[in-house]
């Protein structure tokens, strides 16, 4: 079921910079020259270490540009697991709220929404095509509930990577008999899966509101401040 949510702006401003974050040609040198006003507004938003964090972010938005698809995947999901996994309810106040990267990055923590979600735009500004990529939800059999991971898919017709904060090896979707796919979404298209294959097309990813409410938050650059500090 395609679930509402409206979410509530914030009054916490990121710099315009964020606004580069929902491209789809996103890295460039724009991205370097604005590090520091999202360092400087992590650190004003949610403190020193948060700060830290960034400054890592960027290091690897930096580093990895030239590493093959498969070692950018590598680098990112372990930059990434490095965070807390914490519920939505006692971090933000709310069910399902679909953190951008950036407050996952500065609360240094979240639900699997916003480990999957970091990993996809981390990735597509590294260069990795979002044809290659989906956020997938899945149903997590040995937990007994709905999960979120990240799929790359080296070709079009190949059994995907998953990107998992549960299991922290990247492992072909074949080898996750504990991951059953529900749907899958990237930046244009959703799909409802019935195996752990490519899914049938079922439009826009537009589809889904939270998806939505995440690139309109993203879009006129607001921070949620959290209910919890996790430093």
């Amino acid at each position: 079921m395609l679930i509402i949510n409206k979410g509530r702006k914030s009054g916490w401003h990121l710099l315009s910079a964020l606004l580069l974050l929902i491209s789809f040609s996103i890295f460039s040198s724009p991205w370097l020259l604005n590090e520091q006003k999202i360092i400087s507004a992590l650190k004003s938003n949610y403190g020193e270490r948060a700060s830290d964090r960034g400054r890592a972010w960027f290091n690897i938005l930096d580093s990895a540009q030239q590493l093959s698809d498969t070692e950018k995947l590598t680098k990112v999901n372990h930059f990434f697991n490095m965070l807390y996994f914490i519920d939505d309810l006692k971090l933000w106040g709310k069910d399902n709220y679909w953190a951008t990267p950036i407050e996952f990055i500065g609360v240094n923590g979240g639900d699997c929404e916003e480990f999957a979600i970091a990993k996809y735009f981390t990735l597509l500004a590294l260069g990795i095509d979002d044809n290659k990529m989906r956020i997938t939800m899945v149903k997590a059999l040995t937990l007994n509930q709905y999960h979120m991971v990240l799929s790359y898919y080296e070709t079009p017709g190949s059994v995907p990577l998953v990107l998992d904060n549960i299991d922290a090896q990247i492992k072909p979707a074949d080898q996750r008999q504990d991951l059953y796919p529900v749907y899958s979404f990237n930046g244009k298209q959703l799909w409802l899966n019935k195996e752990k294959g490519q899914g049938v097309l079922a439009g826009k990813s537009d589809r889904l509101n939270r998806w939505t409410n995440l690139n309109q938050r993203m879009e006129f650059s607001t921070l949620k401040q959290p209910k919890l500090r996790l430093e």
